[in-house]
């Protein structure tokens, strides 16, 4: 427990998985009225920011970080909410290199990952992208060596434990595996709200053919 700013709280866990089951924890208490007042509940890879504590003194700080070494937190629900199904075409430039770390054939790349379950951990790097987590530890893909100079927009792509989304052209060095064929869904500032994707929310892609 880290005392962050003037009125923050950081939380640091050992792993992923625990910054994601804390971070549920805190949002139901939330809703049922039973965690101090707050403005944000910020998760990361590995821990979560309680950020705009209105007990701002140091002894509210820290009466809250006590209260937070005694819960007992409930293991992740991944069915908890529905989930946001995204199609996607499985023809990225990297799905020889994945099938290759993975000791499978290009072919069986699309039915593994279409058949896995994702559920966003956190957001960051652009307006709308999520870190989604679920492929098991085997499965787990290396960073490019060199990173492009640009990404498309609605490129799926693999680095690490996450499976993310590109919401924008950037540049990136994830491995592409496919394509979502319409990525201004993931972030429209003039929809409420603006991202498709916020942390804990479940995640399906499916696989679709190819436009002609």
């Amino acid at each position: 427990m880290l005392p962050a700013g003037p009125g923050a709280l950081l939380v640091e866990l050992d792993r992923g998985e625990h910054a994601e089951a804390l971070h549920a924890e805190l949002l139901r208490r939330r809703a049922r009225g039973e965690l101090p007042a707050v403005r944000e509940i910020v998760p990361g890879a590995r821990t979560v920011l309680l950020d705009g504590i209105a007990d701002r003194t140091p002894d509210g700080r820290a009466a809250l970080a006590r209260a937070l070494v005694s819960w007992e937190i409930p293991p992740l629900r991944r069915d908890a909410v529905d989930a946001v199904e995204i199609p996607v075409v499985y023809d990225g430039p990297d799905l020889a290199d994945v099938a290759a770390a993975w000791g499978v054939t290009a072919d069986e790349v699309p039915a593994i990952h279409s058949g896995t379950e994702f559920r966003v951990a956190f957001c960051g790097f652009a307006p709308g992208f999520g870190y989604l987590t679920g492929l098991p530890a085997h499965l787990r893909t290396p960073r490019r060596a060199t990173p492009r100079t640009r990404v498309p927009a609605g490129a799926l792509a693999l680095a690490g434990p996450y499976t993310g989304v590109y919401p924008r052209t950037s540049p990136g060095g994830w491995q592409i595996i496919g394509r979502m064929p319409g990525p201004e869904e993931l972030w429209n500032p003039g929809r409420e709200p603006a991202a498709l994707l916020s942390p804990g929310t479940r995640v399906r892609f499916v696989a679709t053919e190819a436009r002609s």
